[in-house]
């Protein structure tokens, strides 16, 4: 029995409002290809509410509230994401196809994310300054900016959606967030959460929608800053119209991450290292490790070994807690695996594994990839340059370090790279010269709450996580004030 498809409306002011023009959009189960839900399609006049109703609430209701409340309010909303936890998993491992295990680790280490920013509410302060004139008291206060324009990607909604917003809102902003199109169910969830934890309602509205959408909120003049996730030729376009009238961005772009083996390394490690990197989460997120560079002395065993585990990896439904790699999210991110693979294949590049479509039984019209190995590329393979975002690994051999780190430097993006060596001195200096926003040694796609994260480059501007992402959303005021009961005349000369 069919049933029937999931309906969303926005979420504004705590309320359910369908999109003004009536207009809706159908999103698709990547594993199948059947439809899966039907969301409001906004325009310009649906996001011109959404942020009304957060600087009602930012004048209002949560302005007024203390900051260690406020961080209180946080902590029990990731108390309450992380229990439902399950629910949010399913529905974006429906629409993102991602494995269910994955989407529900995010939406439950989410809490820690709540946690932390929660406790820093109360620490946000300000500082007296010695003046020479000593009867001038002259402070500082940090003050929020005002309504926060969030707008996150497909890949991991719940866990992207946190990042931006829980420092926005440990400062003491509002937020609009507009979820990807691809996966809008989980915001709904998230802020219905978020009113159940006691954070009033139009601190956190939800708007659905395309691109339309999405360039309205940034060209609000009620939006004081913009979070993006995302490509970076969206983050240019954004960031141009943000500037525009003069609102900052904080942007977390594309990745084209490079892995670097050295012949000394823990080989067992970094061959799991290397295979986690570019087919977890089907290579679907910005700091996937695209492009593995080897040392000459161990390249033919290493590939050799990766080639081997890349096909063995079990492709399925994600739902499934035998799957190993679930399809690409969208059939236009199928196509542009495709697409990447046969142009390097043209420029000289040869498929050691994979490179096709898959078919699974029983999901046939499903948008599965294989994951996918490329060997003797020229160094101005198109795919060493072009972030794929799918299950798509570039090996390539070197042999000194001078040589690696001009391959790897010699990208335009920089977020992240990974190092693999037992020689520590090795390893901390090349941490210092890659070009690169996160360095990790002997390990990969670790990350945590209080350790900043975010690109050189082209991929992007500014931090999240730790402390130095709360900074980015507010705003210093001077404060004078005499405390003597002389006046001092500015047309009186005194010697």
């Amino acid at each position: 029995m069919q049933t029937e498809t999931p309906q969303f409306q926005n979420h504004i002011a705590g309320r359910a409002e369908p999109a003004r023009a009536g207009r809706s959009f159908t999103s698709t189960n990547p594993a199948t290809g059947a439809p899966w839900g039907r969301f409001a399609d906004s325009d310009a006049d649906d996001v011109d509410r959404a942020v009304r109703a957060a600087q009602a609430a930012l004048e209002g209701e949560w302005g007024r509230l203390s900051n260690t409340r406020r961080g209180r309010l946080l902590m029990a909303w990731g108390e309450r994401i992380a229990a439902h936890s399950e629910a949010i998993a399913r529905l974006e491992s429906a629409q993102n196809g991602k494995l269910l295990a994955e989407m529900k680790a995010q939406a439950t280490v989410v809490r820690e994310w709540l946690y932390y920013f929660g406790g820093l509410a109360d620490k946000i302060e300000g500082r007296v300054i010695p003046l020479e004139r000593q009867s001038v008291l002259n402070y500082t206060l940090r003050e929020p900016l005002g309504v926060i324009g969030v707008i996150v990607p497909w890949n991991s909604p719940t866990f992207l959606t946190i990042m931006s917003c829980a420092p926005a809102l440990a400062a003491g902003n509002t937020v609009v967030l507009k979820p990807s199109e691809v996966t809008s169910a989980s915001a709904f969830e998230l802020v219905r959460l978020a009113e159940e934890a006691g954070i009033p309602p139009g601190t956190l509205n939800v708007v659905t929608g395309a691109r339309a959408a999405g360039e309205a909120l940034v060209d609000h003049p009620g939006v004081a800053k913009i979070c993006f996730t995302g490509s970076d030729g969206a983050g240019r376009a954004i960031a141009a119209r943000a500037g525009a009238r003069l609102a900052s961005c904080t942007l977390e772009l594309g990745g084209k991450s490079p892995n670097i083996v050295f012949d000394d390394a823990p080989v067992d490690n970094a061959v799991v290292g290397l295979l986690s990197g570019i087919f977890a989460a089907a290579g679907q997120t910005c700091i996937a490790g695209s492009r593995a560079y080897i040392h000459e002395r161990i390249y033919d065993q290493v590939v050799e070994r990766l080639v081997q585990r890349a096909r063995a990896i079990r492709l399925g439904d994600p739902l499934s807690a035998d799957t190993q790699m679930g399809p690409a999210a969208t059939a236009a991110q199928l196509d542009k695996n495709l697409s990447l693979v046969a142009k390097a294949v043209s420029a000289g590049g040869e498929v050691l594994q994979g490179g096709r479509r898959a078919t699974v039984p029983g999901l046939e019209q499903g948008y599965f990839f294989e994951p996918t190995i490329l060997h003797r590329l020229g160094r101005d393979n198109p795919i060493l340059e072009e972030e794929v975002f799918g299950p798509v690994l570039a090996v390539l051999p070197f042999s000194d370090d001078d040589e690696v780190l001009a391959l790897a430097n010699g990208n335009r993006f920089g977020l992240a790279a990974g190092v693999w060596t037992r020689d520590l001195r090795r390893a901390h200096s090349m941490a210092r010269r890659l070009q690169a926003g996160t360095v990790w040694i002997n390990t990969y796609r670790a990350m945590a709450f209080n350790s900043p994260f975010g690109g050189y480059k082209d991929s992007g501007i500014g931090r999240v996580n730790g402390m130095e992402s709360v900074e980015q959303f507010l705003q210093t005021k001077s404060v004078w004030c005499e405390t003597s009961d002389e006046i001092q005349d500015p047309f009186v000369l005194k010697v």
